[in-house]
């Protein structure tokens, strides 16, 4: 089963950030005991200020989730959606 890849793209001092990545990283705990997905999901959780290309295609938009490359969602992460979209993806 391949791996399903989740990113999370942020800047320091970005308080939308800070509340994506509780909600990420929630998400993943609870999908790490659950038999709902059968293959593996990493995370990974990157600054735009370390990429210039992604500064600047999302200086606006962060933070961003990734799920396997794809914008996901934006700004405010909701995690019943992010839980979805990541047994989808990992199935």
């Amino acid at each position: 089963m391949p791996e399903t890849s989740v990113t999370l793209l942020t800047k320091p001092g970005c308080h939308l950030c800070d509340d994506a990545r509780v909600v990420v990283l929630d998400v993943l705990a609870r999908l790490s005991y659950t038999a709902s997905v059968r293959g593996e999901i990493s995370f990974a959780e990157l600054s735009i200020l370390d990429d210039p290309a992604l500064l600047a295609e999302y200086i606006e938009e962060i933070p961003v989730v990734l799920i396997n490359g794809r914008v996901h969602n934006q700004w405010r992460i909701d995690p019943e959606r992010l839980q979805a979209a990541l047994i989808a993806a990992a199935n």
